[in-house]
């Protein structure tokens, strides 16, 4: 008779990074400190040198622990932006093996940065609409340095998103512009499109700083919404070529 769900054998290091987790989570570990030196997880689970070392890995991979050189691994606190960039690479290669995902995530980039727009126009103060046009000098300032001129139109992404309060939404801004890098540069090196591109920065700011949301959504809406158009006729242009 053949088992309908036969179980699954664990490996070793397995146990160890749950039962480390386990004295992580319930505190008897905290953020900051050291775990315990390899031989002595080693006798505690009575486990090898290799197994312990690939459960470092792992909680290191994971972005639960860091590891220096020389040095007993350390507990840290990972951020929103350290968790989803760790995903970075695979996503990278679902997007070049299924090329319909891109417009997936062009879809969830929209849905993201005019829920983001809407919360900047409720929320920002002062000092966030200063921030915000301190963002778009800074992008004029660098039209001459494409590379720069990138990071500052991230930048002011992100800034839109930090005033949200959500430390999650800037972290996914930033990842969703790096895991379409490939495709999103070409639209800013578009005849034009810088200056375009400080125009609707501009606007989508001015709708923020009038706290008017229905304005903000309007202005996001048409910035990503010429981005994905863009996006399309240079995907044409790479099939043809």
């Amino acid at each position: 008779m053949t088992a309908v769900n036969p179980i699954q054998r664990r490996k070793l290091y397995q146990d160890v990074v749950e039962r480390l987790m386990l004295r992580i989570q319930s505190g008897e570990i905290r953020p900051g400190d050291h775990l315990p030196p390899e031989r002595e997880l080693m006798d505690v689970y009575g486990v090898g040198r290799p197994a312990v070392r690939e459960a470092l890995q792992a909680l290191e991979r994971s972005g639960i622990v860091e590891i220096s050189h020389g040095e007993r691994a350390k507990v840290v606190v990972p951020t929103a932006r350290d968790l989803i960039l760790q995903i970075a690479s695979g996503t990278r290669h679902l997007l070049q093996s299924q090329p319909d995902m891109l417009d997936h995530l062009k879809e969830a980039r929209l849905f993201l940065e005019i829920g983001t727009a809407r919360m900047a126009a409720q929320k920002a103060g002062p000092q966030d609409i200063e921030a915000l046009r301190a963002r778009i000098e800074d992008q004029r300032a660098a039209l001459t340095q494409m590379e720069r001129f990138l990071a500052c139109d991230m930048a002011f992404h992100r800034e839109i998103a930090r005033v949200s309060g959500n430390p999650i939404f800037p972290a996914v801004i930033e990842a969703v512009f790096q895991w379409a890098g490939d495709y999103y540069q070409p639209l800013v090196r578009a005849p034009g499109a810088e200056q375009l591109t400080l125009q609707e920065h501009t606007r989508l700011v001015d709708a923020i700083a009038a706290h008017d949301a229905d304005a903000a959504e309007q202005a996001v809406r048409a910035h990503v919404t010429r981005s994905n158009e863009l996006y399309r006729r240079i995907e044409q242009e790479r099939a043809h070529s």
